[in-house]
């Protein structure tokens, strides 16, 4: 969606998909527009609530069923267990990706994790699929007047056809491009915190290959996830970079995260816009 600065001012129904890595303020700016007029459309959490409910759960019991008391109450219906996702905890979403490895250190086999992985790239998918419905809920029902789509990082490793020109048809696709002392922290925190990431399966198979040769490993059974987690992260950051740089030249527009940290309110939010799309359509013109 390209708009001139007029037509952004004059668009009542405003849509705006937010792109970026995880950390970049996707969802900080989010929870600052819902207090006003915006409906927070987290991906993640249809993601989790929706798509992969069933299999979270699932997933959870065959854990518990391997502990004898649980096994009997759970196969005699005298408790239950269920997900309590929010949008501010999803870890029951990342717990279900989880890491690959070594099982005794909280790994899983390589072809239980892709198969996983391949569950949430069809969550995702089928999750941005939803936002023109979630649009019209959020006015209908809800009377809300714009609506913010707060998608996760993995978006740009989808390579589905069709779903970026989808999303660009309903919303504005705003890239929030880390600076180079946010990457830096961000990369930071995954090694002090690695937690569980989506990885394209070509992007996967040629790092797993790597890892493993330089760390003389014969079988997956034998990698520390944690370790392979920490390892993998920058180089699917720098990986990440050119899709959503390549995503905001075709469909949507770029600002930094230094430039979002100055968003205090609804009206600096729409001020950035307004002047992001003035530099893009100024920067267009002289290139053309």
């Amino acid at each position: 969606m390209r708009l001139s600065v007029e037509q952004f001012r004059a668009w009542d129904r405003k849509c705006v998909t937010l792109l970026g890595m995880s950390g970049v303020g996707k969802t900080r700016l989010s929870n600052l527009l819902r207090r006003k007029e915006w409906f927070h459309y987290s991906g993640d959490y249809r993601i989790g609530t929706r798509y992969l409910d069933e299999p979270i759960l699932d997933s959870i019991k065959d854990q518990a069923m391997s502990v004898p008391l649980l096994r009997d109450l759970l196969r005699s219906d005298s408790i239950f267990i269920r997900n309590n996702i929010t949008f501010h905890n999803l870890k029951p979403v990342s717990t279900f990706l989880g890491m690959l490895g070594n099982p005794e250190l909280g790994g899983m086999p390589l072809t239980e994790f892709k198969r996983r992985q391949s569950l949430h790239r069809q969550a995702e998918i089928a999750a941005m699929y939803d936002v023109p419905s979630f649009i019209r809920k959020s006015r209908m029902i809800y009377g809300y007047s714009h609506f913010i789509n707060d998608v996760g990082g993995s978006l740009c490793e989808l390579d589905e056809p069709g779903l970026l020109e989808f999303l660009a048809e309903y919303s504005l696709i705003l890239y929030i491009k880390a600076s180079e002392e946010d990457e830096t922290a961000l990369i930071a925190r995954s090694v002090s915190h690695p937690k569980p990431l989506y990885y394209r399966e070509a992007f996967l198979d040629d790092h797993l290959a790597e890892y493993m040769q330089i760390n003389e490993l014969e079988y997956v059974s034998l990698i520390d996830p944690f370790d392979f987690t920490r390892w993998v992260f920058p180089r699917l950051f720098r990986a990440r970079i050119p899709r959503y740089q390549a995503i905001a030249r075709d469909y949507g527009y770029t600002v930094t995260t230094q430039e979002l940290s100055m968003v205090n309110s609804e009206s600096d939010f729409l001020q950035l816009l307004e002047e992001v799309i003035d530099r893009e359509s100024s920067t267009q013109s002289v290139a053309l």
